[in-house]
């Protein structure tokens, strides 16, 4: 039990109050601070999905006009997938990475927090273009599609700005990114090697190598964009002979490894949480962390299938058709992995390991819709419907929020030193898993039938409000489950009614519940000796 002992650092006179949250450096408190600014972001783009859904609800509803619902949509999906959902992951990966490496910090803490205030800033600017000054908001969908986002077009500000936030956001994530990969190559505990990282360090470095590897080409075509907008150049002008699909094919190279970079941090999350509660080793180490990495490789030769519509030559359908169909088998590997984990082990169902098996199912079905919508002939049927609206719902919030919310429940004691409420958390999923299916399983259906995505009204059609009706109110479950949620982190964190949760109130088996709770300034006194990938269980734990 070996430990190699380290001084440890003296901490610096700084500020105090609020400008020692603006100033500071420490990991901790910049994961806290993506935390509470990309969980504000969710409920902002929740609050949108909302008027979306309410306009929705019968055939001729007149709360937005077309216009307006376009804003809605186009700002919902951005704010969505670039302020919530990775920067979510990013806020767990900056506290918990360091602690499960048995570091002290990030490699490069400055760096760290330009991140943050970067992914702030990003953000203001997306949203200024609500403002009066702007025009209108940007509308041209959240893929941003030209020529509809070009100048004749949309000639508000308001789509500059959008340009101009999204460009800003990619620094973050291109800057956060790089910190992570430095980190988790340079800052390992002695001992450490890959094979004893934890799931989560796994699929947080493959989705850092992700984003720096994808983000480039979206930022790139959206700076030369606004050049288009506001210098007059041509790049994407059709008419003045630019290739209509060479937006699409930029987008959608960046836009497809996103959606891994929006889920393997998810995954990491479950391959964390299953163990603990399963009281037993995750089944099949190796083949999840490898999966990860096939999963990067793969994502980037699968792309073109969100363009089977465009005018895509045969081969070329034929080929990414065949490469949809194969990344899912390393996703089917890690849900096998979680089953074997299930299976056999002493299952106790709290709020984290419910969140984990609500994430099972729904992200399974998700995964198939998305196998059916691999296939050309499918595809051919079905784009540009509400089944595409259910499959990427399914993928990416009944992926990527329910474990967000799993991760939440499981580390909040130690970034607290207080429980959650057990019995809040218990009716938060049970009322998030019912309005989440509630709302987007009817949806394949109306797909199916034949309703369009981005329409905001359906009059010549009503026979499909009944399902629409049901959705609706479906996702205003959603919102009470989300509502259960905050009142259950005001009572047990803020107000400090949770239980005292002591250091490791799991038994978990990660170098993260070797320390306090909430951890001090330094993490650990003596920095950790790992000899395995569950080292508290090896009792070679600093602590």
């Amino acid at each position: 039990m070996a430990t190699l002992e380290r001084t440890i650092p003296v901490p610096r006179a700084g500020y105090s109050g609020i400008l020692e949250w603006i100033a500071t450096i420490d990991h901790k408190k910049i994961g806290i601070l993506y935390l509470y600014t990309t969980f504000s972001f969710f409920l902002t783009g929740g609050l949108l999905a909302l008027g979306i859904r309410t306009q929705l609800m019968s055939p001729d509803q007149q709360l937005l006009t077309a216009a307006q619902y376009n804003a809605a949509f186009t700002m919902h999906g951005t704010t969505m997938i670039f302020l919530a959902v990775v920067p979510l992951f990013t806020g767990f990966a900056n506290y918990f990475i360091p602690l499960q490496l048995g570091a002290r910090d990030m490699a490069f803490p400055r760096l760290n927090a330009l991140s943050y205030w970067l992914l702030l800033g990003g953000g203001i600017i997306l949203y200024a273009s609500f403002l009066p000054f702007a025009g209108f908001p940007a509308n041209a969908g959240w893929t941003n599609y030209v020529p509809l986002s070009a100048k004749q077009f949309s000639p508000q500000l308001g789509e500059d700005l959008w340009l101009i936030g999204l460009t800003v956001l990619g620094f973050s994530s291109i800057f956060g990114a790089l910190n992570l990969i430095v980190t988790i190559f340079a800052l390992r505990a002695p001992g450490q090697t890959f094979h004893r990282l934890t799931l989560f360090a796994w699929s947080v470095l493959v989705t850092s190598f992700l984003l720096v590897l994808a983000m480039p080409f979206l930022t790139v075509a959206g700076i030369i964009l606004l050049f288009d907008r506001i210098a007059g150049t041509a790049f994407f002008a059709v008419e003045q002979g630019a290739d209509p699909l060479l937006w699409q094919f930029l987008f959608w190279f960046f836009g497809h490894p996103e959606v891994y970079i929006m889920i393997l941090p998810g995954f990491g999350i479950i391959s964390e949480i299953l163990p603990v509660f399963s009281r037993k080793p995750i089944f099949g180490y190796k083949m999840i962390a490898y999966s990860s990495v096939a999963i990067g490789f793969l994502s980037f030769s699968v792309f073109v299938h969100h363009m089977f519509v465009a005018g895509i030559d045969t081969p070329l359908q034929t080929f990414f058709m065949a490469s949809t169909m194969l990344i899912a088998v390393p996703t089917g590997v890690k849900v096998f992995s979680w089953l074997g984990t299930l299976w056999g082990g002493s299952l106790r169902f709290r709020t984290p390991m419910l969140f984990a098996l609500g994430f099972l199912a729904t992200f399974t079905i998700g995964g198939i819709s998305g196998v059916f919508l691999g296939s050309v002939p499918v595809d051919f049927q079905l784009s540009d419907t509400y089944f595409v609206v259910a499959h990427i719902h399914y993928v990416l919030m009944g992926g990527a929020m329910f474990t967000v919310f799993a991760g939440l429940y499981y580390w909040m004691p130690k970034m607290s030193g207080r429980m959650l409420s057990e019995r809040l958390g218990q009716i938060h999923f049970f009322l998030l898993f019912v309005g989440f299916n509630l709302t987007f399983f009817v949806q394949h259906q109306l797909g199916i039938e034949g309703m369009p995505r981005r329409t905001y009204h359906y009059p010549q059609s009503p026979e499909w409000a009944t399902l629409n009706l049901v959705s609706t109110i479906g996702s205003y479950i959603i919102a009470l489950a989300v509502m259960v949620f905050l009142w259950n982190f005001l009572y047990s964190i803020v107000l400090k009614q949770g239980r005292i949760a002591g250091d490791d109130p799991w038994k978990g088996d990660t170098l993260e519940w070797a320390t306090a709770s909430p951890p001090p300034a330094y993490n650990f006194a003596r920095i950790p000796a790992v000899h395995s990938a569950r080292p508290l269980k090896e009792d070679v734990a600093a602590h």
